[in-house]
């Protein structure tokens, strides 16, 4: 499962590095129709933010030095996906951290 995690991560890195890009240019070009966060609104931050969890907690369970069998790894995996989701949604927007 090694590879579907890491495979997972990096998509949704490029997801995230998509929408900080997209969103910077958008502002800075003035075109708002050109966003990616409001054009996938709360449901694609909850989706970048699932492929991320899912991908770091997956990896780090799989070289934690405790040994994890795979379902444990998985199980693991799902968590980091739905505090990742989560997180993603229910984070401030503000942009000021707070």
């Amino acid at each position: 499962m090694l590879p579907v995690y890491a495979s997972t991560l990096v998509i949704g890195v490029l997801g995230l590095i998509y929408l900080i890009f997209g969103g910077t240019l958008a502002e800075n070009l003035g075109r708002d129709e050109r966003d990616p966060s409001l054009r996938w609104g709360a449901l694609g931050r909850m989706v970048i933010g699932a492929l991320v969890g899912f991908g770091m907690a997956g990896l780090s369970a799989e070289f934690a030095p405790l040994d994890f069998g795979p379902g444990a790894v998985f199980g693991l995996a799902l968590i980091g996906a739905v505090a990742g989701a989560l997180w993603a949604r229910f984070a401030p927007q503000t942009g000021d951290g707070g």
